[in-house]
């Protein structure tokens, strides 16, 4: 397959205003299940990139698309039988878990810290660079109740509490660069369970503590625990159900309809950082994004291997992969010992969004603190997504010329 190389040049505003009222065709087909053969095994995406996914007994879906510029979205949220469609997934959940406000928790990401606890869980994964041009991701989280521990759990950054808020989380972290985060996370404009550290005004006491990790650094042993955040949230009387601030997630797919996007471009093995190294984050830890026709997933390696969860041993797979253009740079470029980096979350820049095995080519927008990241296509329409997780990956302009899909 030929690869095909994207450019990052943010479009102007009047392209995410001009086109808003326009009828395309629409994106969004009617699921007809197939019966499923238990003897069939799943087609393995390129074995140099990960290996077969485990094969799903979910029923196949069927592609097509619907007539007059249709669009599904779902648009009321009800109870029915103790059930709501999740703000995060579109999935149905227990209305409990739906209603109450999601913890988005930082994780380490560095390769000797891996893997990861309890990251699967997560219902939408967001990934930035941080200083030495690694990744770190944070994790938004939910379902949450039959977790012990999350982690390992690492320190925050200014530009990840900017991204908690347009999600109403309870922002969790050990550790924070002062310079930037101290005054934000002190104030009370951003919900935080926080480690007890200096910088930090009023700290968590019962969150979060270490694990025995023989052959690994102290730093990759803390970790947070379920308990002792449900706690400490009494304790600093913080509201447990999504506030008034919080508009949307994403615009989901109702039940019974997939967004197949037939019109646009395939893209089935995706990279934030390419596939050649470089310093612009990705590049250190190569992420691959593989598509599975089969249950619709993307599969997810990193170092050149599976990228696991430790708590069921299972690959990291989601429904949705995003790719958010932002303008980056050094907070201190003339200071080699610091490598701090900065990003602009707010605004307006490119943004690609893989699902179905496809890529829909458009901008992302975001107008304030607490306004949600609207994500449109190339017309101004509002891209709707499939049901399931997110993987949302913050790119550095400076770097988006080494991203690459095929």
């Amino acid at each position: 397959m030929k690869k095909k190389v994207i450019a990052a040049v943010i479009l102007a505003m009047a392209i995410l205003t001009g086109c808003g009222d326009e009828q395309v065709p629409s994106p969004i087909a009617t699921p007809e299940p197939i019966s499923s053969n238990p003897e069939q095994t799943t087609p393995a995406p390129s074995p140099d990139v990960t290996a077969e996914p485990q094969a799903t007994s979910e029923p196949l879906l069927s592609n097509g698309l619907m007539a007059n510029g249709e669009r599904h979205p779902i648009t009321e949220r009800k109870v029915v039988d103790g059930k709501m469609q999740s703000y995060l997934t579109g999935e149905w959940k227990d209305a409990s878990v739906v209603k109450r406000r999601n913890m988005a928790v930082m994780i380490n990401n560095i390769k000797a810290s891996l893997p990861q606890y309890g990251i699967s869980a997560a219902s939408i994964i967001y990934e930035a660079p941080v200083e030495g041009r690694i990744t770190r991701l944070m994790g938004f989280f939910e379902d949450y109740d039959d977790l012990d521990h999350i982690g390992s759990v690492r320190s925050a950054r200014d530009y990840y509490l900017y991204e908690a808020m347009a999600y109403d989380s309870i922002y969790c972290n050990w550790g924070l660069m002062r310079l930037a985060v101290e005054d934000l996370i002190n104030s009370d404009r951003i919900d935080n369970i926080s480690e007890p550290l200096e910088g930090i005004k009023d700290g968590a006491p019962n969150s979060f503590g270490r694990l025995d990790r023989p052959g690994y650094d102290s730093v990759h042993s803390g970790y947070m625990f379920i308990e002792g955040y449900k706690k400490d949230v009494g304790l600093k009387k913080y509201a447990t159900e999504y506030t008034d601030r919080f508009e949307q997630a994403f615009t989901f797919t109702d039940e019974g309809y997939v967004a197949t996007y037939d019109s646009h471009p395939d893209a089935t093995m995706i990279y934030p950082g390419g596939t050649q190294s470089n310093s612009g984050g990705y590049g250190i830890s190569n992420p691959c994004f593989a598509y599975n026709a089969e249950d619709g997933l993307y599969y997810r390696t990193q170092y050149n291997q599976k990228h696991i969860d430790e708590m069921n041993n299972e690959q990291l797979a989601v429904s949705n992969v995003v790719f958010k253009i932002c303008y980056g740079e050094e907070r201190f470029p003339d200071d080699p010992n610091y490598d701090y980096l900065a990003f602009r979350v707010h605004g307006t820049g490119d943004a690609y969004v893989f699902t179905n095995g496809k890529v829909i080519k458009g901008t992302w927008r975001r107008d304030s603190d607490y306004a949600p990241n609207l994500f449109l296509d190339e017309n101004g329409n509002e891209i709707v997504f499939n049901q399931g997780k997110t993987w949302i990956c913050c790119i550095w302009e400076d770097y988006a010329k080494y991203i690459s899909y095929e």
